[in-house]
């Protein structure tokens, strides 16, 4: 099949399809861009969040600006289920033939102090996926594991959790040789839920102070719909078992508050790093970068570590050291810029996401 049209008629299982990312790749996906889905199930172990998404979907005339769907009921559902529950998930991957694992207790923080939830739902929930898959045969074609860069040389109970969920679904390929799984790594996003932007957005509209950890810390940034090209570009172009990076900016986050600041008259106020933290995020660290790949200018791939998985023979890795925010800062000006085209759009979805912000 055409890579253009990849989801052509198939039937997209989301696990933690209610969350930021969720929501942004249920409507990439309705809009057709890469095909239209038979269906596009929305797994997640929340009513409320569920009823709210149906609700805002049935209130629409037009699911995007590009497609209509006079039936989009039976294209769009939901199922109560929890990735830590081995009998919902194996009923729902019945009914799919690609998956996105979506769901994650993604707090760093929370993750510090109640870790072995973080392990029922980062590592448990997907081993259930793979468990499913590979014992009862099912005919799932491509399953795509959702990461982050706190996996990378990880600190952190939840890097930790998400880096073993990494493993589990690379080394799941040797077990399952008709499933594709891949994985995509990337960092903080912007605007989703509980990530720094919004936080500092509440901070501002009540007087301040803006609470900063610590002023050396950077972060990568991306937006949702940036996530979503990166996990698309997985589906397309990934071999088994590889790593998806996208090749993205980075900022201070100093610079970030008092962007958002501006000229109003707002302190800024550091606090400390925060449980489990890290003062610089690394998408590949040393040891992967000696089997990463450059897969186009947006992308790396780093090819797994089992010899028996991995397909490309790399003869000129794409990095000589590990790949930091530290090492890929934008100026003030840049980030300004990038803000204020990000939140734009994202002001086009919900009008309280940022824009008001930036003056």
């Amino acid at each position: 099949m055409n890579n253009a049209q990849v989801f052509e008629n198939k039937r997209i299982l989301i696990t933690g399809g209610t969350g930021s990312l969720g929501k942004v790749l249920v409507r990439r996906l309705l809009s057709g861009e890469l095909g239209r889905p038979k269906q596009v199930i929305v797994f997640s172990r929340d009513e409320a969040k569920q009823h709210y998404m149906r609700m805002e979907y049935l209130q629409r005339a037009v699911t995007t600006d590009e497609v209509i769907y006079q039936n989009f009921r039976e294209l769009l559902t939901f199922r109560i289920g929890d990735v830590r529950d081995f009998h919902s998930v194996s009923s729902a991957l019945q009914d799919a033939d690609v998956v996105f694992n979506a769901a994650a207790l993604k707090q760093v923080p929370t993750c510090e102090y109640f870790p072995y939830e973080a392990v029922q739902t980062n590592i448990s929930g997907p081993e259930n996926i793979i468990r499913a898959i590979r014992e009862q045969r099912l005919p799932i074609e491509t399953v795509v594991g959702v990461s982050t860069d706190k996996a990378c040389k990880p600190v952190n109970v939840m890097g930790m959790t998400k880096a073993l969920q990494e493993r589990l679904f690379i080394s799941a390929n040797l077990y399952s040789p008709n499933t594709r799984f891949v994985c995509v790594r990337y960092g903080n996003v912007l605007a989703s839920r509980g990530s720094v932007i919004p936080l500092f957005h509440d901070q501002i509209r009540n007087g301040g102070p803006v609470t900063i950890t610590t002023s050396d810390m950077t972060r990568f940034l991306l937006s949702l719909d940036d996530a979503v090209d990166v996990i698309f570009e997985a589906v397309k172009t990934a071999n088994r078992g590889e790593t998806y990076i996208p090749r993205v900016p980075a900022a201070k986050v100093t610079d970030i508050a008092n962007i958002l600041i501006g000229d109003r008259p707002i302190k800024t106020q550091i606090v400390g790093i925060r449980p489990g933290e890290k003062i610089h995020e690394i998408l590949v660290s040393e040891e992967e970068a000696y089997r990463t790949l450059e897969r186009s200018s947006k992308y790396y791939a780093i090819l797994p570590m089992l010899p028996e998985i991995a397909t490309s023979v790399v003869e000129k890795p794409a990095l000589t050291g590990e790949y930091s925010s530290e090492n890929s800062v934008m100026s003030p000006t840049d980030l300004a810029a990038m803000l204020k085209a990000r939140l734009l759009m994202l002001d086009q979805v919900s009008p309280t996401d940022g824009a008001e912000f930036l003056r």
